[in-house]
């Protein structure tokens, strides 16, 4: 065979290779699409759709609702109620990543240490994550009433109770409590398998250098879990945005908004379906996309552009490096090769 035929032949077979990889990342990945089409993309453009129209939710929009254009995109931002439900939401966004974060890390330092019944600790502190929301909620808010658990603990202890879900000066602090209790189970997992992917060569060093526990901690092991860090972060911030279900369940659909607990979700539930206003409840969802899309592209335009970058520099690293290793062998094998000749 000549050699322009056997180059013809390879460039066939990597042609239906290629094709036959094409054809196989569209099977695989077409049911995938057509879930993200059908239950995100598709809802989103209807609730914009929707958004246009005063309509109580049955029949077509524009044969049973009224159509307002964007009257009720101005109601929302001009509502009071929604202004306060936007706050409260941004401020258990920033509130979780405050007191979450130092909490994870400080948890994840203690339990990847060796102990006895740190395997215990560990699926512990994760329970609570796997519990259903409306468990959760309902078991705090019945241990929470004035005449509840908590209370009662704390009166016999000599300490007088508080009305830990009605009273604005307390409730949003108690909501934070539960969400921690709740969550924090997620955020130590991610920060321990973090933590266990870096090289204990690294401590070792720092240790024959002279370096000590914190020191280590400080130098090590916070800038290498940098990355999961902002991460867990994004994750965070997100499912704040988006919480509803311990609000509701809790403080129920009027006395969140009294007690300051109120969030973006609750608003679009209390003003939307429970007020027979489905356009309204569009338009507030469509919103709630909105704030949540700008600040995930901000986050990722300043936060998880960087890791993308230090992944792909590294992977170019390794491969520059691989190809100067092949140099070399190949310069060593010629000059084998001359030796012998």
């Amino acid at each position: 065979m000549s050699v322009s035929a056997s180059l013809a032949a390879q460039s066939r077979v990597k042609k239906s290779d290629t094709v036959r990889k094409n054809i196989e990342i569209a099977v695989l990945s077409a049911p995938a699409l057509l879930m993200f089409l059908g239950f995100v993309i598709l809802p989103v453009f209807m609730a914009a759709y929707y958004g246009f129209f005063k309509w109580k939710g049955y029949g077509k929009p524009e044969v049973n609702g009224q159509f307002v254009g964007l009257h009720n995109y101005a109601v929302i931002l001009s509502d009071t109620n929604f202004q306060e439900a936007f706050i409260h939401t941004m401020c258990v966004v920033v509130a979780s990543l405050i007191i979450q974060a130092p909490l994870a890390i400080l948890f994840a330092l203690l339990l990847n240490q060796k102990f006895k019944g740190r395997a215990i600790i560990r699926t512990l502190i994760f329970v609570p994550y796997v519990v259903s929301e409306v468990i959760v909620g309902t078991g705090w808010s019945l241990m929470l009433q004035t005449t509840g658990a908590v209370n009662a603990v704390l009166k016999s202890w000599g300490i007088p109770g508080a009305d830990w879900i009605s009273d604005p000066k307390v409730a949003f602090w108690t909501l934070m409590v539960i969400i921690t209790w709740k969550y924090i189970g997620f955020a130590v997992i991610l920060m321990i398998a973090g933590m266990q992917s870096i090289p204990e060569d690294l401590y070792e060093a720092a240790r024959v250098d002279g370096a000590g526990f914190w020191q280590q901690q400080w130098s090590i092991t916070l800038p290498l879990l940098a990355p999961t860090i902002r991460i867990w972060a994004f994750m965070s911030i997100i499912g704040s945005l988006q919480l509803f279900d311990l609000v509701y369940i809790i403080w129920g659909q009027y006395v969140s908004s009294t007690a300051g607990t109120s969030t973006m979700a609750t608003y679009m539930v209390r003003e939307g379906r429970l007020a027979n206003n489905y356009g309204y409840g569009s338009a507030v969802a469509v919103l709630i996309f909105l704030i949540s899309l700008v600040i995930a592209l901000t986050y990722q335009h300043f936060a998880l552009n960087r890791d993308l970058e230090g992944a792909i520099t590294t992977k170019r690293s390794r491969a520059q490096s691989k190809a100067a290793h092949k140099k070399v062998d190949r310069a060593r094998n010629s000059e084998k090769k001359a030796m012998v000749v």
